[in-house]
């Protein structure tokens, strides 16, 4: 690639001519073609509230206002779950075991789950929870996981999220005993959706993840 380039140089391209490479992060990209590139990197944004809100605009506005009440509700509820998974290593080994690549390619593969589960149609139109616990759980998400603790720890967050309490405004802050309160919001708009995160989510605390607020200082020590 890099003899191309210099070929391009020397032969005199056109000045508006650029070359945009994309990669996952490796070892194997050439040092010099590193040297003479401007680099881009896309990291998350730091923060629950920032990254949930990321999480939720992964869905395009126009699909989601389509999709069913009930659909939109457990997305939100799916949106919250991402966002605990990926947030949640920060504090280190009070968090998960390991460090995992948990991605919004988790999320929206977990989103088609749902909607075909749900496009199916179950009996007397009931939700498979069940089902949809071990597809997004262990295989989305677990198919990350490679210690039994850690997996443990998202069923848990499943457990409690995907159940027929997060049709009514379900606690997503199940662990917190009333010291601070997030719910999931009845079906609403993709702006609301929106608006809630903005306005309702607490400041960042332990307490979302189901751990003890003293786990911050370790973090913050750190």
């Amino acid at each position: 690639m890099l003899k191309r380039l210099d070929a391009f140089a020397v032969e005199g391209s056109h000045m508006t001519f650029r070359v945009f490479l994309t990669s996952d992060p490796t070892n194997s990209i050439p040092i010099d073609l590193l040297q003479r590139s401007i680099k881009l990197t896309n990291e998350p944004p730091a923060g629950f509230k920032a990254n949930m809100s990321r999480a939720f605009v992964s869905f395009k506005k126009e699909e989601f206002d389509e999709k069913d009440s009930k659909i939109k509700t457990i997305l939100f509820g799916l949106v919250y779950f991402h966002t605990v998974m990926s947030e949640r290593k920060k504090f280190g080994p009070k968090g998960f075991n390991m460090v995992y690549p948990f991605s919004e390619g988790d999320l929206q593969c977990s989103s088609i789950v749902l909607q075909n589960y749900m496009d199916s149609g179950s009996a007397a139109g009931k939700i498979p929870w069940s089902d949809l616990k071990y597809l997004i759980g262990e295989i989305m998400y677990g198919g990350h996981i490679v210690n039994n603790f850690d997996l443990v720890i998202c069923m848990c967050y499943l457990d409690g999220l995907l159940n027929d309490t997060i049709l009514d405004e379900a606690e997503l802050f199940p662990f917190a005993d009333g010291r601070v309160s997030f719910k999931c919001p009845v079906a609403a708009s993709y702006e609301k959706y929106q608006e809630h995160i903005e306005t309702e989510l607490p400041p960042e605390t332990p307490l979302a993840f189901g751990l003890h607020p003293n786990a911050e200082i370790a973090f913050l020590t750190t």
